[in-house]
């Protein structure tokens, strides 16, 4: 398990996602084609969120939402899979857990787009209490 100890004000504990060192590699690729390395690694969130982000660039909102959809319920497996309880601390920082961060904001900015306001406002609140620095890194 990768989680610190809660505080003595009884906050529950971070949860850092174990780095995918072959998954981030083949993301960065010079010439790396995001699809493929899903279909290679589709347990690793940043993929998904790669491919989320470049649907959504390309007006395609509901292909980003699906993309985001998926590497959001990947990145859930993972955080429970590493003690995650389904609150708590999921810092930005921690660049493992970067993808999933990034899966929530990209569903959430796909939900606000379809007017999916009930959706979009849960994702907006799940990002602001897993880290607000997240939050503020990716709507700058």
């Amino acid at each position: 398990m990768t989680h610190s100890h809660g505080n003595l004000l009884g906050e529950p504990p971070q949860t850092l996602l174990p780095d995918v060192p072959d998954a981030r590699l083949a993301l960065a690729a010079d010439g790396a084609d995001p699809a493929e390395v899903a279909a290679r690694f589709p347990t690793f969130s940043g993929v998904w969120a790669e491919l989320a982000d470049r649907a959504f660039a390309a007006g395609s909102t509901m292909e980003s939402y699906a993309y985001a959809r998926t590497g959001y319920h990947r990145g859930l497996d993972a955080l429970r899979r590493n003690g995650w309880k389904g609150y708590g601390p999921v810092p930005w920082a921690h660049e493992p857990n970067q993808g999933w961060l990034r899966c929530v904001f990209a569903l959430g900015r796909a939900a606000m787009t379809i007017n999916e306001t009930d959706e979009a406002a849960r994702c907006t609140q799940l990002l602001r209490d897993s880290d607000p620095v997240a939050a503020d890194a990716m709507s700058s």
